[in-house]
């Protein structure tokens, strides 16, 4: 028996408040690996793992929050726990590996292939790991070439947003990135769950194992929420991130080797050093000559 599917029982609330997740984790992800690409080797790692973090936790965030208004008449929906945490780790890791190689490699050629493929299988196989983590009195079926539609989208998406991460430095330009790589998220999603078709079993037998939605996604999107949070405060406290300036030389601090100045000066005519005054001697002006 065919169940009917409704993916927006509390109207445009729920697209709406998942699109703003999906364009906050990108634009703070976004702005993480332009900074990573910034500064110096030392601090790389770490600009880029908050990046990896900060878009893996908004996708996440974004598809479980469009879940909420996901529901299947006459079948009560449970979450599996380890399910939807694993689907957590693996947004984040798969994420992590396509911006560290662009983070390394740049964001050219077949380093931005790579990382935008592996970034966008991670998004994809996100989405449908949280879908197997659904249980309920039947099954889930899915039409093949919707969700191939489904995965390209993820992919395109992925390599557009790891283009402008290594290319887009002004700070408004980033937010444009991030509104577009949302709106890509959101596509993606709606796409797979287009692809889906329910058959309920119709037994009523036994009540189905896991844990209600308001039970179990409620609290666990607690974390990723808060930690967005934080990390839109990192990223706010760090005016190079905002204003995206590119005239900033990156310094490798080396015992022993003073570090080159950030600030340009004007360059001084090699007459005048000839004219420095020795110490302890005052200065001839005008006045005194």
């Amino acid at each position: 028996m065919h169940g009917t599917v409704d993916g927006f029982s509390y109207g445009i609330v729920t697209p709406l408040v998942a699109y703003l997740m999906a364009c906050l984790g990108g634009a703070l992800g976004l702005r993480c690996t332009t900074r990573a690409l910034l500064v110096a080797h030392s601090w790389r790692p770490g600009w880029l793992a908050l990046g990896s973090a900060a878009i893996g936790s908004g996708i996440w965030t974004m598809h479980f929050v469009a879940m909420m208004g996901f529901t299947v008449h006459g079948a009560p929906i449970h979450y599996d726990r380890p399910t939807t945490y694993a689907s957590l780790a693996l947004a984040i890791v798969m994420v992590g590996v396509g911006i560290f190689i662009v983070g390394y490699k740049g964001a050219t050629g077949s380093a931005l292939f790579t990382g935008g493929t592996v970034t966008g299988l991670g998004v994809a196989s996100m989405h449908y790991l949280g879908m197997a983590g659904m249980q309920f009195d039947g099954t889930f079926e899915y039409n093949t070439l919707t969700v191939a539609a489904s995965v390209v989208i993820a992919v395109v998406a992925a390599t557009a947003a790891l283009w402008a991460a290594g290319r887009v430095r002004g700070f408004l330009w980033s937010v444009g990135a991030s509104l577009v790589m949302g709106l890509a998220v959101s596509g993606m999603h709606y796409t797979g769950m287009a692809a889906l078709s329910v058959h309920l079993h119709g037994t009523g037998g036994d009540p189905v194992p896991g844990e209600s939605p308001a039970s179990l996604l409620a609290p666990m999107l607690i974390g990723p929420l808060a930690f967005l949070l934080l990390a839109g405060i990192v990223v706010m406290r760090d005016p190079l991130m905002i204003m995206g300036r590119t005239d900033w030389v990156p310094v490798e601090h080396k015992p022993g080797v003073p570090a080159r100045e950030l600030v340009g000066h004007t360059v001084r005519h090699p007459a005048a050093d000839a004219r420095r005054v020795p110490a302890g001697r005052p200065a001839r002006t005008p006045q005194n000559r």
